[in-house]
């Protein structure tokens, strides 16, 4: 029973976040089927794409945070590759944000 307990705070928040971030997709979507004649592949990955990849990248620290770990060393190795991942998917999102025409980007979108 003792066990069970230590990952009831991961459940609420995987299965919570989830359902959310579920619903957080169906709407984007919805919202860039209504306007598709005006936004093109090249806008949806430079700009929403990026949105929900960080979306599900708090999702999993989260998710890594609350889990029932034996010692701290394994969970900060994850979340230190998932730092230097993202650090590289920043530049990606960066190249796809300059190579897209439709929009000028504003000071807000950096």
């Amino acid at each position: 029973m003792n066990l069970m307990h230590a990952w009831e705070t991961f459940y609420v928040i995987v299965g919570s976040a989830g359902g959310g971030l579920t619903g957080l997709q169906f709407v984007v979507m919805s919202l860039i089927a209504e306007k598709r004649p005006q936004t093109t592949s090249e806008q949806i990955g430079a700009f929403g794409t990026p949105t929900i990849f960080h979306f599900c990248v708090v999702l999993a620290i989260s998710a890594i945070i609350v889990a029932p770990w034996p010692s701290y060393s394994a969970p900060a190795f994850v979340i230190g590759a998932i730092g230097a991942a993202g650090m590289v998917y920043i530049g990606i999102a960066t190249k796809r944000a300059l190579k897209q025409e439709l929009y000028r980007m504003v000071t807000e979108d950096w």
